[in-house]
């Protein structure tokens, strides 16, 4: 297991340059992310927030440089990057031939984690009671809910989130928030992107990477 100290980022960007059908959308970004951070990526749509989080999720190969998992290039740990890592992309990920229950089961499982705490954590996100409705009749936010579940339930320090709150109520929202305060607070790090306002992570306990090159 790769050794760590507090002043080693979980997870870090080198000189990061992203050309998608041939537009420059970002270039030479370089940025650390550790232990207890919320960062939220900003940037007008189409200023390649999404492309960032699937090159910092390994899903995606930036044009030139280089992503670093405890200091090291993730091609080089990416087993132990991937054991450690939870990505949720902006689509919810949902088979709707499957139940809320099911879709939990299947996505616990595939994550090696037990799935005995099932209601328990659909409970969690408000979906008492849906358990067992195939996830086709859920509405947007019940499919969002289903998807956010595993959040509740897996030890992976690092969270990248497309767009979380997306079809998420008031109260949805700040029950993300707090968990998300909680696994910062329990050494984890959280890199998101949302075009919501947030009531409980503000600055300066959000930091923002805009894509105009500016870490604040």
């Amino acid at each position: 297991m790769t050794k760590t100290t507090p002043s080693t980022p979980l997870i870090s960007a080198q000189n990061l340059t992203c050309i998608r059908e041939e537009r420059l959308l970002f270039d030479e970004l370089s940025f650390g992310i550790y232990a207890g951070d919320i960062v939220q990526i900003e940037g007008p749509n189409g200023a390649g927030k999404t492309s960032l989080l699937r090159i910092l999720a390994g899903l995606s190969r930036p044009y030139s440089g280089d992503v670093l998992y405890l200091e090291q290039n993730i091609t080089s740990t990416r087993d132990e990057f991937n054991e450690n890592l939870l990505y949720l992309g902006h689509l919810a990920g949902v088979k709707s031939e499957l139940t809320a229950e099911e879709n939990l089961n299947f996505n616990l499982r595939i994550s090696g984690y037990d799935s005995y705490q099932t209601s328990d954590i659909l409970a969690k996100v408000n979906l008492s009671g849906f358990e067992e409705a195939l996830a086709g009749h859920l509405s947007a936010g019940q499919h969002r809910r289903t998807a956010l579940a595993r959040l509740w339930h897996t030890n992976c320090k690092i969270w990248i989130l497309d767009e979380p709150f997306t079809a998420i109520d008031k109260k949805g929202v700040e029950e993300l928030e707090r968990l998300f305060l909680d696994h910062a607070s329990h050494g984890g790090c959280v890199i998101m992107t949302t075009h919501q306002d947030m009531g409980l992570i503000t600055e300066p306990r959000l930091r923002k990477i805009k894509l105009d090159y500016r870490f604040i």
